[in-house]
């Protein structure tokens, strides 16, 4: 997915980089905050890959996914978001064109990766909410790595063929204080099926499923804690609990990123027909980005697990022999 989309005149006078009109202290505070974003978000999200990589116990095919994520996450807060903090603090590109080229690349390939993570997320769930046994039986961490590996290369291959087969990014004349590139009719209908109808519709329609699914499963869990449980009910009733629980978390990460994507997408969309604010459209993309600072958040908040290794990581007691056989789901 392309970081930003200019589909205006290809003139420049429109171009110039505003003086700063707010006071030194606000300016100063904007750094600030920043930084204090993106440190949360690379901070956050190299907690998650620790804990995944280090504990045996989640060496779960749904933690790939979660991986994969995390490290895209992470990757927006350290490639991506500095730059484009301080380009909409100063209203102006300072970095200059071949930067800008490489800014527009990465920004495409991990905003593409984390859409993607999520719809991903999305089959999962519904596979292992609508067939568990199944599930369990033929989804393993190896298929989930070859899965994980498959989106990352179709992602970036993705992104190199709209820069190369585009033809305009490399004869575009980058006008002095911005980063935007074009997309010609054909591609501009490719990428919006391919990053906004294909993926929020399949996101949609799973969750939905997932949302029945998970309604069907309560209702029989309430059913089998009504009589005298067999052994081998209680395991199903555990199980079925454990994977509506994980649906719920997931669910809330989902219907989050969305919150935070919808109005980029809607804004890009329009911009194709008329004339919008670039300074608005910053914004929206940053808002959209701050997803990366807002997942792992929500697993410290719903995961109690998560709660536990950011303590085990941040005591370094991670570092002691067999540290990653303990058990965090005590």
């Amino acid at each position: 997915m392309n970081l930003t989309e200019f589909n205006q005149s290809d003139g420049c006078d429109h171009f110039s980089c505003p003086e700063r009109s707010v006071s030194p202290a606000v300016y100063c505070l904007l750094y600030v905050c920043s930084a204090a974003v993106v440190l949360l978000t690379m901070c956050g999200n190299l907690l998650i890959i620790i804990s995944i990589l280090h504990f045996k116990q989640l060496h779960t095919p749904t933690n790939m996914l979660v991986l994969s994520l995390a490290v895209s996450d992470f990757l927006i807060g350290a490639l991506v978001m500095p730059a484009m903090f301080i380009w909409t603090i100063e209203s102006c590109w300072i970095f200059g064109r071949d930067f800008c080229i490489v800014f527009l690349w990465i920004g495409g390939v991990l905003m593409s990766l984390s859409i993607y993570n999520i719809v991903l997320i999305a089959v999962d769930r519904y596979l292992a909410l609508s067939n568990p046994f199944l599930y369990t039986n033929t989804v393993t961490k190896r298929m989930m790595c070859i899965v994980v590996y498959f989106n990352w290369f179709v992602c970036l291959l993705y992104i190199m063929t709209i820069f190369f087969f585009n033809g305009k990014l490399m004869n575009f004349v980058m006008c002095p204080g911005e980063c935007y590139y074009l997309l010609n009719e054909v591609w501009y209908v490719i990428d919006l099926i391919f990053s906004f109808i294909f993926p929020l519709s399949v996101i949609i329609i799973l969750y939905t499923r997932v949302f029945v699914i998970a309604k069907k499963h309560a209702t029989a869990i309430r059913e089998l804690n009504n009589h005298t449980q067999p052994k081998a009910q209680k395991i199903t009733s555990h199980s079925m609990q454990s994977e509506r629980k994980a649906a719920k978390v997931l669910s809330i990460l989902v219907s989050v990123f969305l919150s935070g994507l919808l109005p980029y997408l809607i804004y890009s969309f329009l911009d194709n027909f008329i004339k919008l604010q670039t300074e608005t459209f910053q914004k929206l993309v940053i808002v959209a980005y701050l997803n990366s600072t807002i997942n792992p958040l929500i697993y410290a908040l719903f995961y109690p697990w998560f709660r536990r290794c950011m303590k085990l990581i941040v005591t370094l007691q991670i570092f002691q022999k067999d540290s990653a056989l303990i058990s965090i789901f005590s």
